[in-house]
């Protein structure tokens, strides 16, 4: 900045230090996108501005609940003549992500609390029953990364609901792109709203189930509650102008108020979502079949489980994997999410079975599929290439809490 043109001021909340003109009285942080008031820099006062300032000093000590800062904007605009604000900055560009679903591009900036949105009667269609379900497909039609079958795996996972575990069809809300309904599309503000509405007056004894099939992400983590340095995302329709959601949000939003005697089952099928629900607890199996549960809880000592209730996710793949649409399961070459197929068949065709059994199922049935190499596309074959013609997927559990998975049975 050019010498005797402005100054730099530090941003109220995070502490930037930011370029200000010297006339700008607010400025925009860019990364924090708080607003912080600037005084002016000092010059000579005329004997005009005095009787300004004096009546702000007097103020501030007659009403101490008035902050210094809102005192200052108004002395300030006062001698400033009422100039209006400089404008605000543009915002940096918005992260971009490549076919595979990965991140890249610049930091971005560390995110915002999570956003509480007010929207009692959104759904007024959909009922709030003892047993509900939010069904999200992504689909991303029309760009060069557009997923084939995620709304085939909405479809599938909602037959399976009513059929097999009698969930009311009024009780499951279902967000894709061929909705008519404009608070059905999948975009960021949506999906929130959905996410509180499948959480709202969650009681003892209720079954809740959140499937998403879509694209996932990673994105560097600034709260150092991540081992690994990232957070992993799900990116809704208009993740490129809104951002993606992070496993941070989707934890307080349904993980966090989860009471005891209430069930929550996440199923993720898309890349990086290992630990997307941010759940302290990390199923891993030896090669013996025997398991054990790697702890993930932030080093940062932030509490990531429930209020008391069970919260247990499967993903499609560890943080550091990606997962496909495939054609392989079915014999009309229908585009379908490996991971929901896979769960979907292995709950469907085996009565009584244990978390563990179903794990290993879902496992078997990719790891069979794989080795014929049926997975489709551009992108498996180029991944294929690097590792050596195997596609790098592999289903993973997490859980609130530890407990047997031989013995533990599947219920919703």
């Amino acid at each position: 900045m050019e010498a005797g043109r402005g100054r730099r001021v530090s941003c109220g909340r995070c502490a930037l230090v930011l370029d200000v003109p010297r006339e700008t009285q607010t400025i925009r942080c860019w990364r924090c996108r708080s607003i912080t008031s600037v005084r002016p820099a000092a010059e000579p006062f005329r004997r005009v501005h005095e009787p300004v300032l004096y009546a702000a000093e007097w103020l501030k000590g007659l009403y101490t609940n008035v902050s210094s800062s809102a005192i200052n904007y108004v002395a300030t605009t006062s001698m400033n003549n009422n100039k209006p604000p400089a404008p605000v900055p543009a915002p940096p560009p918005p992260a971009v992500m490549n076919y595979n679903g990965c991140y890249y591009g610049p930091p971005p900036p560390p995110p915002p609390p999570p956003l509480l949105l007010s929207a009692p009667n959104s759904y007024p269609w959909v009922g709030a029953g003892r047993k509900r379900a939010l069904l999200c497909a992504v689909s991303y039609k029309s760009r060069p990364y557009e997923l084939k079958g995620t709304i085939n795996d909405v479809n599938c996972m909602r037959f399976l609901l009513v059929e097999k575990f009698k969930f009311p069809n009024d009780s499951i809300l279902v967000l894709t792109e061929d909705e008519q309904r404009p608070e059905r599309i999948p975009t960021k503000r949506n999906i929130q709203m959905a996410l509180q509405w499948l959480i709202r007056g969650c009681q003892p004894g209720d079954s809740l189930v959140f499937h998403y099939s879509g694209h996932g992400s990673q994105q560097p983590n600034f709260s150092g509650d991540e081992v690994d340095g990232y957070d992993e995302t799900i990116c809704p329709l208009d993740y490129q102008t809104e951002g993606m959601i992070l496993d941070d949000e989707i934890n307080a939003t349904i993980v966090r108020p989860l009471p005891s005697g209430a069930t929550l089952h996440a199923i993720i099928d898309a890349c990086h979502s290992g630990t997307v629900l941010d759940l302290p607890f990390l199923c891993k199996i030896n090669r013996d079949g025997s398991c054990w549960w790697q702890n993930h809880s932030p080093p940062s000592g932030a509490y990531k489980g429930t209020s008391g209730g069970l919260a247990i996710c499967f993903s499609a793949c560890d943080d550091n994997q990606t997962s496909a649409d495939t054609t392989a399961f079915s014999s009309s070459n229908v585009m379908q999410g490996a991971m929901t197929f896979s769960f979907i068949r292995a709950v469907d065709n085996t009565l009584g079975l244990t978390y563990g059994q179903l794990l290993n199922a879902m496992r078997a049935a990719i790891r069979d599929v794989d080795t014929g190499g049926f997975f489709n596309g551009p992108i498996s074959s180029l991944i294929r290439k690097v590792f050596r013609n195997r596609l790098p997927q592999e289903t993973q559990l997490s859980s609130s809490e530890e407990f047997d998975i031989y013995m533990k049975r599947f219920v919703l």
